[in-house]
């Protein structure tokens, strides 16, 4: 059984910065693409941003340029670099595959309050 173990959310100032960190545990992990989620209070979930397995991402308008994914495929972990963070990015972040295959981990909390 695969699980997803999100951390590394916390409270930032306004402009500050964050790393959330994805371990994945029994899967296959090199074989998937995987995604970055995030569901704000009162707010559907949604896909900030995924990397294929060889690297490649893409990324939701509203943090493009700020945020950055990268992994480790040894480590089967996947990472969520989060510069310049705006209080529109306050939200409980999530990771799955892009189709959203996995079961959800519980999420890392990330607040962005001054």
């Amino acid at each position: 059984q695969v699980q997803l173990v999100e951390s590394g959310g916390g409270l930032v100032q306004p402009g500050g910065s964050l790393r959330l960190s994805c371990a994945v545990s029994g899967s296959r992990f090199y074989v998937n693409a995987m995604g970055w989620y995030r569901q704000a209070p009162g707010k559907e979930r949604e896909l900030v941003g995924t990397i294929t397995p060889d690297g490649s991402t893409n990324w939701a308008d509203s943090v493009k340029g700020r945020f950055t994914i990268s992994r480790d495929n040894n480590k089967k972990v996947v990472y969520l670099q989060m510069n310049s963070l705006k209080p529109e990015d306050t939200a409980v972040y999530y990771c799955n595959t892009p189709s959203q295959y996995f079961n959800w981990g519980q999420g890392t909390q990330v607040t962005v309050s001054s």
